[in-house]
């Protein structure tokens, strides 16, 4: 029996019961509810002119994040609410600040990115309000740019956007009764599992970790969906038939990180903004490239759990866990067992996976003494890019003898790898130029990289050597990089 999808919107609670599982929000605003303010461009989750904002209750406290509508399936929004422009048009007609700003900064051109743009900007202005206990402050430049690092603009070359993100701050303030919202969505909330159908496909959303499994079982072959970052694509770009779907979002286990045996246990329904937040607070080196992987409203919806179960040879997220040595925890009908996240990888998108287990968690061990660790990514663009490498190194430096080297890239083979035969060779040296020089030869025997649109052979191979030579440079004996300027990165 199916039942109804019912979300928040516009003032009412939205019933939907005939829409396709695979159908996507921005389709269902646009044609369905006729609100034709949030646009289409890419229809991948790269330009951020569908940006729309979603609240969700997390823990009994109200969420709102920025999404991209266009890769977002509808049934994800069951029990929340949605916000698109239309929502900033006050009761009496007029302008929100976030508009306002745009006007009286000239932050629009031919305007259609605009409506992503303010979406953006809405969901920094609530932040920010949230964060200072209802106090106006002006945004740092880092967090407008963290804020709009999702939406692309033909136009304006962004200055007058940035203008607009801190004149937003200035004007009157409109408040968001985060109460009332928070008591609507309590009403929408159940315990049982949705199972919205339409057509023979079903969608199914678990509540908790056994319904999860029990579905599994019953389901083997369902599309599982986390936060549809790569899946959407499937649907809007390869039009994919997805088949039954089962929905990890609603699943508390999987939502949770805690610390237990020196290891920081990451449900796989923790966002990649909330995951990559509690690991910096442990590895500030990881900031950067939080901030560079791939944009806010993606980090908003994509997870961890699924960045990794994915297994891309191009992830960012694998070098760096390897080289940590984190394990990932699959549950399955035979119970719960944990593997070296280095093991999981069979070949390019072969997976130690049975087919009823599900990725419950990835377990990343704490920072242990004597232990150096950093992470590069190299990519055409700042933001919202996919890397050529990506590599990752950890070395246990007993004075100035590498002791324990774990070596780690994405971009260079069909799965993300050590370099084994490089870490052999280092492992009881002094981390010396000498040793440096020879190891960053050796990375050819590790490695036969490929050449595709983003970078050649000879590049990825030249980087990844150069990238050991970085490494080297901010660790070896007399190197000028002290703990307290890795640290100031954390605040990126």
């Amino acid at each position: 029996m199916s039942e109804p999808i019912r979300f928040y919107y516009r003032g009412v609670i939205q019933t939907v019961v005939d829409a396709a599982p695979t159908r996507t929000v921005l389709q269902y605003v646009r044609e369905d509810l006729h609100r034709t303010g949030t646009k289409e461009g890419c229809a991948e989750g790269d330009c951020g002119a569908c940006t729309v904002v979603i609240g969700e209750l997390h823990d009994g406290q109200l969420q709102l994040r920025s999404v991209n509508a266009c890769i977002q399936l509808l049934p994800t929004l069951d029990g929340k609410a949605l916000f698109t422009i239309e929502d900033l048009k006050q009761a009496d007609g007029a302008l929100h600040p976030v508009q306002q700003a745009l006007v009286e900064c000239h932050g629009s051109q031919c305007g259609f990115c605009t409506p992503g743009f303010a979406m953006s900007l809405w969901g920094l202005y609530l932040d920010l309000y949230l964060r200072q206990e209802g106090k106006a402050a002006v945004p740092e430049r880092r967090e407008i740019d963290a804020a709009l690092s999702g939406n692309l603009c033909r136009c304006t070359g962004y200055r007058p956007i940035i203008d607009a993100a801190q004149r937003m701050m200035e004007l009157p303030p409109v408040r968001l009764d985060r109460r009332a919202l928070t008591d609507i969505l309590q009403g929408l909330q159940h315990e049982q599992a949705l199972a919205y159908a339409v057509d023979g496909q079903t969608f199914h959303a678990p509540r908790t970790l056994a319904q999860l499994l029990e579905l599994r079982r019953a389901h083997p072959r369902a599309c599982i969906l986390a936060g549809s970052t790569d899946v959407g694509l499937w649907v809007t770009k390869q039009m994919r038939d997805l088949g039954d779907i089962l929905y990890l979002g609603q699943v508390a286990e999987l939502k949770t990180i805690c610390e237990a045996d020196r290891m920081l246990a990451i449900g796989a329904g923790v966002t990649l903004n909330d995951a990559y937040r509690a690991l910096c607070q442990h590895y500030p080196q990881l900031s950067t490239l939080w901030q560079r992987f791939a944009s806010l409203p993606i980090r908003n919806s994509g997870t961890l759990g699924g960045n990794v179960a994915n297994g891309s040879p191009i992830g960012d997220s694998m070098p760096w866990l390897i080289a940590l040595g984190a394990e990932i925890v699959l549950h399955g009908s035979a119970g719960q067992r944990r593997l070296p996240l280095e093991n999981f990888y069979l070949g390019y998108q072969k997976k130690d996976m049975q087919p009823d287990e599900i990725v419950e968690a990835v377990r990343v061990p704490l920072p242990q003494p004597k232990v150096q660790f950093r992470t590069y990514k190299l990519a055409k663009r700042f933001d919202q890019d996919i890397s050529a490498v990506c590599a990752a190194f950890a070395f246990t430096l007993d004075g100035e003898v590498v002791r324990d080297a774990r070596i780690a890239y994405g971009g260079m083979a069909a799965t993300p790898r050590r370099a084994s035969k490089t870490e052999a060779f280092v492992n009881g040296k002094t981390w010396d130029e000498a040793t440096l020089t020879q190891a960053m030869q050796l990375l050819a025997q590790d490695y036969a990289p490929l050449t595709d649109m983003r970078a050649s052979d000879q590049y990825r191979m030249k980087a990844a050597q150069n990238l050991l030579r970085r490494f080297w440079l901010e660790t070896r004996a007399d190197a000028p990089l002290c703990d307290d300027e890795v640290n100031a990165f954390a605040t990126v």
